[in-house]
């Protein structure tokens, strides 16, 4: 028996609405730079003291007169500081309103680039790093209009492009994780969701998505490690202790179910399937009593269940056979009311037909094998 999660949905198979990298603006007094470039580092005083646009567009043209007027345009402070007005724009005038040419985005990249793999860069960068934060949100940004649009392939290539200028930012694997998963490309989706899993950045959707992913390739140790490598930072989520127990019950491996049957019984005191699957489980360990006790838990709480009846009748019919002293008589009687109980529900149940005719066998009773016999040739012919 699956047990099924209560108003809970994995990251795959919806849409998700996901925050944007918060950037903290740098200070410009944090910046180095020289006498001739004072004028644009005020404009950009200004406008963090005063958050008006004009003190942005101030600093471009600062800027851009600086570089014109220099014979080196490649002269490296001043295009470090290009970088810097130029990356601000794009990323805090989202909607354009100092009217820059639509190029400006690519040049900027571009010139972020080049500047980076000089030589010299290393003095400079804190004003490079915040220039890729703002640029690395500009990606993101438009990653999401895209995801809108859903045009994924559009989404994922801006979502990895970002990653190249913010590659510390964890939750960009997220993006690309969710992108991947709607463009189909189910292995690199559960990669990136996994990555997510073991530190800080550990959310139980991210683990879920993952271990959902593998099981629909039949990995369920794959499955397995991410849920567990999850639970050691979340120890106390339900739905990953349940994902985890939904494995072992489908592989029937009880030897590892019944270390988690403590935990997941307490928190789902209510939940006939819990108690049915941790029943089941005691059952097939031999332990019997814990077994009849959580049988009859379930059925209290779902009594129109035809499992936990037929199991529980089950049981009562395996206690019979055992080699005991005390009178098997009332074991038999337990099983045959049990087992005619679930025949109720479910009249058609080859099993259960099969098992109370061996019940009927036991106690004698020629009367009621002849009807289950007349039944089971009804069924099989």
């Amino acid at each position: 028996m699956q047990v099924k999660h209560k108003n809970k949905k994995t990251m795959q198979g919806r849409k998700i609405v996901l925050p944007l990298l918060i950037m903290l603006f740098i200070a410009p007094s944090a910046f180095c730079q020289s006498e001739v470039l004072k004028g644009v580092v005020n404009s950009l005083a200004f406008y963090k003291q005063k958050k008006e646009l004009k003190y942005l567009g101030s600093a471009k043209n600062s800027v851009d007169s600086l570089i014109k007027a220099s014979p080196d345009s490649l002269e490296l402070e001043r295009n470090v500081y290009k970088a810097v007005v130029y990356s601000s724009i794009l990323y805090i005038d989202s909607l354009n309103s100092l009217k820059q040419p639509v190029q400006m985005f690519q040049q900027t990249a571009d010139l972020i680039d080049r500047l980076q793999a000089k030589r010299k860069s290393y003095k400079y960068q804190v004003e490079l790093d915040y220039s890729k934060r703002c640029l690395a949100n500009v990606y993101i940004r438009k990653g999401f209009v895209a995801l809108n649009m859903s045009d994924f392939v559009a989404a994922l290539q801006l979502f990895e492009a970002a990653k190249k200028y913010a590659p510390d930012f964890k939750q960009l694997a997220a993006y690309i994780a969710f992108t991947n998963n709607k463009l189909g490309n189910l292995h690199a989706a559960a990669r990136y969701y996994e990555s997510m899993v073991g530190g800080d950045s550990t959310k139980a959707e991210y683990a879920e998505a993952a271990a959902g992913i593998y099981k629909s390739f039949g990995d369920t140790l794959s499955a397995l490690n991410v849920l567990k490598k999850a639970r050691k930072v979340l120890p106390g989520d339900k739905s990953l202790l349940l994902d985890e127990a939904n494995i072992y019950t489908n592989r029937k491996d009880y030897n590892q179910l019944v270390n988690l049957l403590p935990a997941l019984l307490d928190i789902n005191t209510n939940n006939a399937d819990i108690a049915f699957v941790a029943a089941n489980c005691y059952d097939h360990l031999g332990q019997y009593n814990k077994a009849e006790s959580l049988y009859l838990r379930s059925i209290e709480l779902n009594s129109s269940a035809y499992d936990p009846i037929f199991n529980l009748g089950l049981l009562y019919f395996k206690q019979s056979k055992l080699p005991r002293d005390k009178d098997k008589s009332q074991d038999e009687t337990r099983a045959a009311q049990w087992l005619e109980r679930a025949n109720e529900i479910s009249p058609n149940e080859v099993d259960c037909l099969q098992v109370l005719k061996l019940v009927y066998e036991q106690e004698g009773n020629q009367n009621q094998i002849n009807k289950v016999n007349n039944k089971l040739k009804q069924l099989t012919n």
